[in-house]
């Protein structure tokens, strides 16, 4: 009766180890190759690897590289909108997190999403004469081998193989990766960080980070926070498999704030931008409301709108802009505070404005914030002069 049991003929132990095993090596290959380094290109993988990667998925879903890169930019560039192939925010979260493989397969046969949005993606003799070609015969290669190796616990083993992107991939990330967390930055979008130590899904777990930092082959941002998908590119970089191509900026400051804002506080500013924001957060708009509680104790509308202070206007409801419209209007000094972040962020919005025109905004709101008389905005204004770039 061995022949039940596959050629391995494994223990229940063995069975379970494999499985774990081979889910990894698709979550490795759904977050290194299809994610960083084709959606984002964060990373460059070795041919050799971005092949491997290329066949392990079609084997395990059927999925075509350009078809998910396709879909996942159009995700990025309307996220949280009608055109968000997959918004937890405009379908709800039962259907993306239960039916987020529909979501995708509906917008992955959209002729226009693939031609706009795959461009650089593989698309050559392999990609159409195999896996375009054969397009399901990844998935019975997959299954004839699951049960040659593994025998009758080889269908179990196939059947978890089969859920795991469906589930984690678009479920889980699509659909609680923009619904519940925390988030350490205040992105345009919803998206946050399930949990801080990123081992099961790959590292996709930190998608907050991600999202505040497209481009950064590592997700962690946090000195506690653990992404195993940056573990893995270590691993390959020494043996030349990987190349970093970015990672997220960290901020530098000098021990002292210049005289005067300059050009290269301006660029250092706008490309620590998330962390200028978060920053902002930090040390001037959450002391302001918690002075103004302090004043006026017992004020409901103040004990409840720190969430309505942090979060972007355009990520409110319209009961929720309602209430910050409300609190806003009865307290001068988070009205001031709260449009002087508006201001701020406004310097990185203006992608086709000049340096100059930018550099003139933001010795104006330098200047006016030192004439605010709210402390806390005043020091703020001095932080920004201690930005500089780094220089490697």
């Amino acid at each position: 009766m061995d022949y039940l049991y596959g050629l391995l003929n494994l223990t229940f132990w063995g069975y379970i180890l494999a499985t774990v095993i081979m889910v990894q090596i698709t979550m490795m290959a759904v977050t290194l190759y299809l994610h960083r380094d084709q959606a984002h290109r964060a990373l460059d993988l070795h041919p050799a690897l971005r092949h491997f990667f290329r066949f392990w998925i079609w084997a395990t879903s059927g999925m075509l590289t350009r078809e998910w890169v396709a879909v996942h930019r159009k995700h990025h560039a309307y996220c949280e909108t009608r055109d968000d192939p997959h918004s937890p925010q405009i379908y709800g979260i039962r259907k993306v997190l239960f039916e987020g493989a529909e979501l995708y397969r509906a917008e992955k046969d959209n002729p226009q999403t693939i031609e706009k949005f795959g461009r650089g993606a593989p698309n050559d003799w392999l990609e159409h004469n195999v896996y375009l070609r054969f397009k399901y015969g990844g998935i019975v290669l997959t299954l004839v081998s699951d049960l040659l190796f593994f025998g009758v616990p080889g269908i179990i083993i196939f059947a978890v193989q089969m859920m795991s992107m469906p589930l984690f991939a678009a479920g889980v990330i699509n659909g609680l990766g923009h619904y519940s967390g925390y988030r350490n930055f205040e992105c345009d979008d919803a998206a946050r960080n399930l949990i801080p130590w990123a081992f099961l899904i790959g590292g996709e777990e930190l998608h907050n980070n991600h999202h505040a930092f497209p481009t950064s082959a590592k997700f962690s941002v946090r000195n506690w926070e653990f992404d195993i998908g940056w573990l893995y590119i270590r691993l390959f970089q020494l043996f030349r498999l990987a190349k970093v191509r970015k990672v997220a900026p960290r901020p530098v400051l000098k021990a002292r704030p210049k005289p005067q804002v300059d050009l290269d506080n301006l660029r250092a500013i706008i490309v620590n931008r998330m962390h200028v924001l978060r920053d902002y957060t930090k040390r001037v708009t959450l002391p302001v409301l918690q002075t103004e509680r302090a004043v006026a104790a017992g004020n409901t509308a103040l004990r409840k709108a720190r969430k309505l202070l942090i979060r972007q206007p355009r990520l409110l409801d319209e009961h929720a802009k309602a209430r910050l419209s409300e609190v806003l209007a009865n307290n001068a000094a988070l009205q001031t505070v709260h449009d002087f972040r508006e201001r701020l962020r406004e310097l990185w919005s203006g992608a086709h404005v000049s340096n100059d025109k930018l550099l003139a905004q933001l010795k104006t709101w330098c200047a006016e914030a030192e004439a605010s008389r709210i402390k806390v905005l005043q020091d703020f204004a001095a932080r920004l002069r201690m930005y500089q770039l780094t220089t490697g």
